[in-house]
């Protein structure tokens, strides 16, 4: 049963609308189910009323995160024998994942949403393709990863859309899987098992209606076309349909040049083109990364409505290369941010990197720029929410009615910010306010989840991701 809880408020002096930067906004929402029910600008303070310690912004939903990979954030930046790439990066990833146990999931997890949310993160679509244990056999309950994950983004207080990622073969053409990945791999039949499992308990964590539970949508990530062999694809996006007609799907596809021309020597079609070709590719899905696209495959990837799933700064620490944004956007494509393997996590800084991996491409500045929203940051900021909220599946569009109130408040005093307007303050806040935060509070769902910039949960999620990453390093050792 939903419970009864009255009306929320907030005054906004200042707010980013989905139209744009308004003045004076009263913010209400629902108490029981965290959903705005009025936004209004030009309004009186009414008395009372909580006022903004700064300028508001819609929270940013990250919309690819694989959480146990924060564990070896900035471990791996070393040369081994030979050239360094992502395939060698990859090769140190599995060794850290085959020593997993889901304690140890769970508190990684839970340290890396307590950050997430203090960054500025609202909502989390979480990539979840560790799924057995170490020997690569099912567990005694088949969902006991997934489960962790769920407790960890429940306990911090953040939005979470799980992915339960099929994967099965080791390359394209049916390659059979490598020894490194024996935790990952699920036959179609069982991953719809899963997902039949799993989709009851997301369902009833969104009903509930309690102050402090964000909603968790269920959908799939097929991990890659080198991974998911035709078929298999086919038929768990028919299954996934069936049991849910509009679940997100997410998927990697044209990360790296060498996956391009390995489709290419199999099927005689670059990636994306294949995907378009022998998927009903939509407004469902998520192409993440999708660096490596010619401009036919820009072109109908945009036109298919699915959101470009970029994550630039473990983009640009894997060396996968730029994506094109200018064709991206001649084609009106909707794309949002994610923090992938959190070598960051900070919506601010993947912003700004994205914007600068731009102005490098092309030796301008303010690329990312609109003519509706001439402020970079702001059109950015709108766009990403945009896209992150369509990939998510869930109601965290922005500072509109009917969505979820997922407000960040800056801080007007922060150095980088004071004296500033909406539009400059986050400006400033995007390009200039790295060293410390300028974030003050974050609300999930209209509940309080950060306060003077701290998570309640701080220490205890600290002190149990620095444990549990202590015990992986020595075991990965």
């Amino acid at each position: 049963m939903t419970a009864t809880l009255p009306p929320r408020q907030l005054f906004a002096p200042h707010a980013l609308l989905p139209t744009g930067w308004a003045r004076d906004v009263l913010l209400t929402w629902d108490g029981a189910s965290g959903a705005l029910t009025q936004v209004q600008s030009a309004a009186a303070a009414p008395a009372g009323v909580a006022r903004a310690a700064g300028p508001v912004l819609p929270g940013m939903p990250n919309l690819h995160s694989h959480a146990f990979q924060r564990a070896i954030a900035g471990l791996t930046e070393y040369r081994g024998a030979g050239e360094d790439s992502f395939w060698s990066w990859r090769t140190l990833m599995y060794r850290f994942a085959l020593q997993l146990d889901p304690a140890q999931l769970e508190a990684i997890a839970f340290g890396l949403y307590v950050e997430m949310l203090e960054a500025g993160y609202t909502s989390v679509c979480e990539f979840h393709y560790v799924h057995h244990d170490r020997d690569g056999r099912a567990y005694a309950d088949d969902a006991e990863l997934a489960l962790a994950v769920m407790r960890a983004a429940r306990r911090a207080g953040i939005g979470l859309t799980l992915l339960p990622v099929l994967y099965q073969t080791a390359g394209f053409g049916g390659k059979p899987p490598a020894e490194g990945q024996r935790r990952f791999i699920r036959s179609t039949d069982n991953m719809l098992a899963l997902l039949q499992r799993l989709k009851p308990l997301c369902d009833t964590q969104s009903a509930r209606g309690i102050e402090g539970v964000p909603a968790v949508r269920l959908g799939l990530a097929p991990h890659s076309l080198r991974a998911v062999p035709p078929e298999a694809l086919r038929e768990a996006v028919a299954g996934l349909t069936a049991l849910d007609a509009s679940a997100p799907i997410h998927i990697h596809v044209a990360e790296q040049t060498q996956e391009v021309d390995d489709c290419l020597a199999w099927s005689g079609q670059r990636p994306v083109a294949w995907l378009l070709d022998h998927a009903p590719v939509d407004a469902r899905w998520c192409l993440v990364h999708a660096t490596h696209m010619d401009a036919d495959e820009y072109r109908r990837a945009a036109a298919s409505g699915a959101v470009a799933g970029l994550c630039p700064t473990t983009e640009a620490n894997l060396g996968d290369g730029i994506f094109d944004w200018n064709q991206w956007q001649a084609g009106g494509g909707a794309w949002g941010i994610g923090s992938d393997s959190h070598i960051c996590v900070n919506p601010a800084e993947e912003l700004m990197v994205l914007e600068y991996s731009q102005r490098l491409a092309t030796r301008r500045r303010n690329v990312m720029a609109t003519p509706a929203q001439p402020q970079v940051a702001t059109a950015m900021t709108l766009a990403a929410v945009q896209g992150g909220a369509q990939a998510a599946g869930r109601a965290i569009g922005g500072l509109a009615v009917g969505q979820q109130a997922d407000l960040v408040v800056l801080d007007a005093q922060h150095s980088a910010l004071a004296g500033l307007d909406g539009a400059d303050a986050l400006s400033a806040h995007v390009f200039a306010s790295h060293r410390t935060s300028a974030i003050h509070k974050v609300y999930v769902g209209g509940q309080p989840q950060v306060r003077g910039g701290a998570h309640a949960l701080r220490q205890e999620a600290r002190a149990g991701f620095v444990q549990a990453r202590q015990q992986l390093l020595q075991t990965a050792a």
